[in-house]
């Protein structure tokens, strides 16, 4: 019988028409155990946009139109601005008119329970649209607890932060509805080394006020509305806060040398910037400027591990749900035992990931707990490290599964791949974070007694996780006590400890068969970090929990 060769058979129907809140039961069960059965609720119109065709067209043009910097006009003037497809302004549109961007600050402060549990959810949902945008919308959430150490300035801008509307363009911010935040660290002799910044601040004759005088290696979003910076004052390493217009409507001098052709992050614009003049109101005093912008630094960190997290949790949708709609040697691929054992490996990874990032939020919402507080001290560079170091194996691993459909950019995977390192390496590498890890614990005595007690919570409920927090525990030990191997093994401890954290997570509130397979794997002796070579367990169950359903 003779085929239409005009016709495809055996192909998987595009996913779309999902929700990608209420259809994530690892995301479901997180965020009603940290939060309540209402958040999830309100959830819910997130996730079925961000699972809408619509939504998944949107994200493809962001990506393939990349920004364009246009540095004069038409008449010669200096104007350094990026312009955007429709599609990116779509996306932001929506990112926060759902409350994504600083929106839980205002929210926490008027008496609102879980705001930053369901910002987080609501994240890393709409992060599955296009994860590249997210980037201004990371940075303007973390911009309001690093301004807080200026009521003034604090006051002036986090109501624009705050606001649920999207208003594009470069005019002063008074005359705005809503704005957006980007930050200017590293320079390009020092990268994460930001004490040897060179950029130089001069006071004015206002007080508070100076100019500045440099260069900026990374600086994502040129086109946001304000700026933490860092540069050096007389008394050191200082934080300042720059406006991209000034309040008489002029431009502040702000030169946009260029945009970098990045790996993956296509639509978002990274740019270096000159700064030469350029006007700065000094935010904290002189020379505390890490220990201003380190909040600032901590927020986007958790949105790395969001950010990981959604796109682990994007690339087990699309492969399982491939595998459950295609046919090969005789039956469909996810009934395939070793296909199965992959889809199930992954699929567990992910809900590891999406546990302790919720954990990580509902420490945020808790910060006046000085358990919580010293919780996040230690668990978000631990997070940082593993969950953002796992994703790149993890979504090449998932995009396998589509074999070479995966590989064509029309499938998203190649997406998802070329962003996958990204989060690994913003806001400090995975040796930087590891590294963090070592100075919180010699530094911070409560930080270690806060792991222990949160791992501890799930003690005797696995005889594996009993063994790792022990051996654990014996590792911390003996490198804390032999400095000349510390840093050697800095990022070994990382893994141990945060691989802890999610068992303990998974045995205290997963399902069985999820927190049987993440103990016998990861927290075993024979783990070798290969995807799909899980010893037992009830992968089958594991498998259906993580498929989509349309």
């Amino acid at each position: 019988m003779r085929s239409d060769i005009r016709v495809a058979t055996n192909q998987a129907p595009l996913l779309a028409g999902h929700n990608i809140v209420t259809g994530d039961r690892s995301l479901v069960e997180a965020v009603t155990r940290h939060a309540s059965e209402e958040v999830v609720e309100d959830l819910a119109a997130i996730g079925a946009e961000a699972g809408t065709a619509e939504a998944r067209e949107h994200g493809m043009l962001a990506n393939e139109n990349h920004p364009r910097l246009v540095s004069y006009d038409r008449y010669g003037n200096r104007v350094d601005e990026v312009e955007f497809h429709p599609s990116w302004h779509w996306l932001m549109g929506r990112a926060v008119g759902h409350g994504l961007a600083a929106a839980p600050w205002e929210q926490q402060d008027d008496g609102a329970a879980h705001a930053h549990v369901r910002r987080a959810a609501g994240f890393m949902a709409w992060s599955h649209t296009e994860p590249g945008h997210g980037c201004p919308i990371s940075m303007t959430y973390a911009a309001v607890p690093a301004l807080r150490a200026d009521d003034a300035l604090a006051k002036e801008w986090t109501p624009l932060l705050a606001s649920t509307t999207y208003d594009p363009g470069l005019r002063v911010a008074s005359g705005k509805l809503g704005a957006l935040a980007g930050m200017g660290m590293t320079e390009k002799q020092g990268g994460s080394d930001v004490r040897a910044n060179v950029t130089q601040a001069r006071p004015t004759a206002v007080d508070g006020e100076y100019t500045l005088h440099g260069h900026k290696w990374f600086t994502s979003a040129p086109m946001n509305d304000v700026f933490l910076v860092l540069a050096q004052a007389a008394g050191g390493v200082t934080c300042f806060v720059v406006p991209r217009v000034l309040p008489d409507g002029s431009r502040n001098r702000l030169d946009v040398v260029r945009l970098k052709d990045k790996l993956g992050n296509r639509s978002n614009a990274s740019s270096e910037l000159e700064l030469d003049g350029t006007l700065a109101h000094r935010l904290g005093d002189e020379g505390r400027g890490v220990r201003t912008i380190i909040e600032m630094v901590a927020a986007t960190r958790l949105d790395c591990v969001l950010g990981s997290t959604s796109l682990m949790r994007r690339a087990v949708n699309e492969a399982t749900w491939h595998t459950a709609h295609r046919s090969a040697f005789g039956s469909v691929l996810a009934d395939k035992p070793l296909m199965q054992n992959v889809l199930a490996d992954l699929a567990v990874e992910a809900e590891a990931a999406t546990a302790l990032a919720i954990r990580l939020a509902a420490a945020v919402d808790g910060l006046a707990d000085p358990h919580e507080a010293a919780l996040r001290r230690i668990a978000l560079p631990l997070a940082k490290f593993w969950v953002c170091k796992r994703t790149p194996g993890h979504v090449a691993e998932a995009l396998e599964c589509l074999g070479g459909n995966g590989y064509v950019e029309e499938s998203g995977m190649p997406l998802l791949y070329r962003e996958a390192p990204l989060n690994s390496v913003w806001e400090g590498s995975g040796n930087v974070n590891a590294l963090d890890v070592l100075r919180a614990l010699g530094r911070e005595p409560e930080v270690l007694d806060a792991w222990i007690t949160e791992v501890g919570r799930a003690r005797g409920g696995d005889v594996r996780l009993d063994r790792a927090i022990e051996e654990t525990l014996a590792l911390i030990g003996s490198l804390m006590g032999d400095p000349t191997s510390l840093e050697v093994n800095a990022r070994r401890l990382a893994g141990r400890m945060a691989a802890c954290l999610q068992g303990s997570l998974l045995v205290r509130f997963g399902p069985p068969e999820v927190a049987d397979v993440f103990c016998a794997s990861r927290l075993g002796t024979s783990y070798d970090g290969v995807y799909g070579a899980l010893d037992g367990g009830d992968l089958r169950a594991i498998v259906d929990r993580a498929t989509p359903v349309v």
